[in-house]
């Protein structure tokens, strides 16, 4: 099970966007990166092609390491730790530190 998911409210917690809230829109597990919308964002300069005819200069979100994000706990509207709980009938769930349970989107 995975500490982190797509939809989840996350806070930067060091960087140049650091205290800035946003949702995780992208997961790339493979590499240890989030994507969150609105965070950590660049300038690419692309040439008109078929997608954009335009070109220009263009605005959008880079990937950011996992272990420089933390989930919101809805409860507090804090950065919190994850920990994994079994319910009665064995299920794994992610819970904060302090026991709420966390929830996606």
């Amino acid at each position: 099970m995975q500490r982190l998911k797509v939809g989840d409210l996350v806070q930067v917690i060091t960087g140049r966007d650091k205290g800035k809230q946003g949702r995780i829109t992208r997961l790339m597990l493979d590499k240890d990166r989030v994507v969150i919308e609105g965070i950590n964002m660049v300038t690419r300069h692309q040439k008109p092609n078929n997608r954009e005819p335009q070109g220009g200069r263009i605005r959008k979100e880079a990937p950011i390491h996992i272990s420089n994000v933390m989930p919101i706990n809805a409860d507090t509207g804090k950065p919190t730790r994850v920990k994994f709980q079994k319910n009665d009938s064995g299920e794994k769930k992610r819970v904060s530190r302090r026991g709420a349970e966390l929830k996606t989107g």
